[in-house]
């Protein structure tokens, strides 16, 4: 049996807001625990992997909240994102863990997390509680917010200075 990847919605579009919605809907509907999560997820790597699976782990279906290309050059620069925003959407999407992936055009997903209230909001150990933004949001809303441990020595950031390094 052919295994689908995991419904992908632009916020910004009214019409995929619209089926984001009934998404979420259906989470309900399921009486599922709703797992959220973000970032950028530029390269994706081992670090990734495993952080998404545990934050899976939380609940009966995990949305990933991504940062579209626009998004990315306010927060990093320039020269980010490497891969364009649908090339890391649908990665994320065709993971095992994923159950829907939102790409946000705000520098935050507070939006995001607004319109979607998550009963579980789930970010890297690199996060306190204080600085996850939209926590408050999720914990008014009987939600809880979790930080899970970041592997050790895997990032983005990490993987381009190998490659200049090697490639210079």
């Amino acid at each position: 049996m052919p295994v689908s990847e995991a419904p992908i919605f632009f916020f910004s579009d009214a019409k995929d807001r619209e089926a984001l919605a009934e998404w979420r809907k259906s989470v309900d509907d399921s009486n599922w625990e709703l797992v959220f999560t973000n970032g950028v997820f530029d390269i994706l790597h081992a670090g990734h992997a495993g952080y998404l699976m545990e934050a899976r782990n939380h609940g009966d279906a995990l949305i990933i909240g991504m940062n579209s290309d626009a998004s990315v050059r306010a927060i990093k620069g320039p020269n980010r994102p490497i891969q364009t925003e649908l090339d890391r959407a649908h990665l994320l999407a065709s993971l095992k863990c994923t159950d829907a992936v939102a790409i946000f055009d705000e520098e935050t997903p507070l939006e995001l997390v607004r319109f979607l209230l998550p009963d579980t909001m789930i970010k890297g150990g690199d996060y306190s509680r204080e600085t996850i933004v939209g926590a408050d949001v999720v914990e008014e809303h009987g939600g809880r917010v979790l930080t899970i441990p970041l592997a050790e020595g895997r990032s983005t950031t990490g993987i381009v200075e190998t490659i200049l390094e090697r490639y210079r």
